[in-house]
């Protein structure tokens, strides 16, 4: 659930950028070529976390992607989440991190395409 709840949340962002719902004030602020980019890793990036796809990788990449947002948009204006409004950017950083170790759970395409017991290369973890 939890993977799944901050998968939702995240694509929310992307789909608030590239398809104007929901609407997200002061977008008019960033440039287009970054907004593009944000929006369409907040759109597939969110989209493969809800559905539990390349859920380790992918994760990953989003916590780093959070991370330097928090670093080039808010932590200019200060050092304290709080008051510069990175707040978000530094619990989905941890939260995509915690995700990337943690593996996607149960209900995941990731669980679908490779049994539990299954590595990578089909041997058995009990080999």
């Amino acid at each position: 659930m939890f993977r799944i709840v901050f998968g939702l949340t995240f694509l929310e962002h992307g789909t608030g950028k590239l398809l104007g719902f929901p609407f997200l004030p002061g977008l008019d602020k960033m440039p287009h070529g970054l907004f593009l980019f944000t929006g369409a890793t907040e759109l597939v990036g969110g989209a493969l976390i809800v559905l539990g796809l390349f859920t380790r990788p992918v994760a990953f990449v989003l916590s780093g992607f959070m991370a330097f947002a928090y670093f080039m948009v808010h932590f200019p204006m200060g050092w304290f989440p709080a008051t510069n409004y990175g707040e978000a950017a530094v619990l989905y950083c941890f939260a995509f991190l915690y995700i990337s170790a943690a593996g996607p759970g149960d209900w995941a395409l990731d669980r679908i395409a490779r049994p539990s017991g299954e590595r990578l290369g089909g041997v058995s973890a009990a080999a």
